[in-house]
């Protein structure tokens, strides 16, 4: 997944947790477009105004139900990314991902794309010819720590992940564990991520780790949390200290639940990357305009093969240095 404004914002997160965060905070999504010309619109709930990350979560699009019969559904073109794992979660459609390690995969609902960027990968995300009428999903990122963010890149596609399932409905957890439940995807900090599918009418409660924070993106309609009802798109952020949590379902509903250990490396995203400082954003974006305009296979994010279309040219930077600071915008 790409963020493809051509004038994007620093992002900055990371920094060390306090007592005086809220017990919830409801996080309202920002419309943007997603993939060039013939862009689909999506909404982005983190990085947030105020609050950019959930443990290492540090970034979630959601998008759909969205009627694509006879359009071109979702087309983003090659474009780079550091310092980051991408997760790819659909509830209805499929999306071709194509990357510069020679992976093509098609990914379904109910199965996980994971792409760990590390140093540097470029890939390509697509609604393949022939697609259904309905594309519905999210897309994700995790920021790597500061030891793990030059990583040797690769992609991982897990389709038999694990499910709790109870008369009120099941949990799908793509990363981490949840209870006795543990995911196969390999995660670099504490972390979980998972979708709760409650049956109309019915109520989920689900343990959770005291020492994470947590939040809750409402993926349907007629979703509460803890009895605070959450509009599809929304976020709400848990805070952490929570043992357990209720979600409830007036009709038949899904929500994506995840938390982490509060992250408190402070970093800087910018565009497709994740750094920690002006520098090395500024290198990231150097070594991709390079590969990118000589075509270069062997440079630091190779190239994209079979995407019908030139890669994504990187915006132009900021004219103020990019700096790391804290992950949430602390009151003045």
């Amino acid at each position: 997944m790409s963020n493809v404004e051509q004038d994007p914002a620093e992002l900055r997160c990371g920094g060390v947790a306090t007592a005086a965060e809220p017990e919830s905070e409801l996080l309202e999504p920002r419309t943007v477009p997603l993939g060039g010309p013939r862009a689909m619109m999506v909404g982005r709930t983190l990085p947030n105004r105020d609050r950019r990350m959930v443990g290492a979560w540090c970034f979630a699009d959601f998008y759909g139900p969205a009627d694509i019969a006879g359009q071109p559904g979702m087309q983003v073109p090659p474009h780079p990314h550091t310092g980051l794992q991408t997760v790819s979660w659909l509830l209805e459609g499929e999306v071709l991902h194509r990357d510069s390690l020679a992976n093509e995969q098609l990914v379904c609902p109910g199965e996980l794309n994971l792409m760990t960027a590390g140093r540097g990968i470029s890939h390509s995300e697509e609604s393949p010819a022939g697609h259904g009428p309905v594309l519905h999903g999210a897309q994700l990122w995790v920021a790597l720590p500061g030891e793990q963010r030059d990583v040797a890149p690769h992609f991982e596609h897990h389709g038999d992940l694990p499910v709790l399932s109870t008369a009120d409905g099941s949990v799908t957890v793509l990363m981490g564990a949840l209870d006795e439940a543990v995911s196969p995807a390999r995660t670099y900090t504490p972390l979980m991520g998972a979708e709760v599918s409650i049956n109309a009418g019915r109520a989920m409660r689900l343990p959770l780790e005291a020492d994470f924070e947590h939040a809750v993106l409402a993926m349907s309609d007629g979703i509460s949390v803890d009895g605070r009802p959450v509009r599809v798109g929304d976020m709400l952020y848990l805070g952490r200290g929570r043992e357990q949590v209720e979600l409830r379902a007036d009709v038949s509903g899904r929500a994506l639940l995840m938390g982490g250990v509060p992250f408190e490396e402070q970093i800087v995203m910018w565009w497709n990357f994740v750094g920690r400082s002006h520098e090395e954003v500024v290198r990231a974006r150097e070594d991709w305009e390079q590969g990118r305009v000589a075509g270069a296979s062997d440079g630091r994010f190779g190239v994209v093969h079979g995407y019908p279309e030139p890669a994504l040219p990187a915006p132009a930077l900021p004219n103020a240095e990019l700096r790391a600071r804290g992950r949430t915008r602390k009151p003045s």
